[in-house]
């Protein structure tokens, strides 16, 4: 079961009024609950809609953490991008570095850009956005994959002014 299945099957449950579905697959149990919650402390607020809440438990046994990286590193990690702006997602969607699949990407790191220039296109409801530079400055990392999902106001690129 992919994520999109699971999104589709949370907005089912929210829509249909259940309080609860659990539904087991070979190798995932997924757990769906709604509520709702009387709010007795302020009379102009009837009932408070809890959001759906999903918990998806593999069958298998989990993978060992990875070991985070030493404290110094990621204090001179932290000193570095202080130094740079971070061009955020204004909306969620699909990331893409380029226009369309045969045109060449919009920025490249080490690139000089200006305020205006297009970085990068966001797609949201089969909508192009362009994500325009918010101030003129040299590319100095891409912080997504191209054809990937971005939340909203999640990092896209670092940018330095100087």
């Amino acid at each position: 079961m992919d994520i999109k299945e699971i999104q589709n099957l949370i907005k089912f449950v929210a829509k249909s009024g259940a309080s609860e579905v659990s539904l087991e697959m070979d190798d995932v149990k997924i757990t769906i609950k709604t509520g709702e919650e009387k709010v007795a402390t302020d009379p102009a607020n009837y009932l408070q809609q809890l959001p759906p809440v999903a918990s998806v438990m593999p069958a298998a046994p989990p993978v060992a953490p990875v070991p985070a990286a030493p404290v110094a590193a990621q204090a001179i990690e932290t000193e570095e991008s202080d130094k740079y702006i971070t061009i955020k997602s204004p909306i969620i969607g699909t990331f893409y570095r380029k226009p369309a699949p045969d045109k060449p990407l919009f920025v490249e790191v080490g690139q000089q850009v200006n305020e205006g220039d297009v970085l990068c296109v966001i797609e949201a409801m089969k909508l192009f956005n362009e994500i325009e530079s918010e101030i003129s400055g040299k590319i100095v990392k891409i912080l997504i994959d191209d054809s990937s999902p971005v939340e909203f106001e999640q990092p896209l690129f670092l940018i330095d002014p100087s």
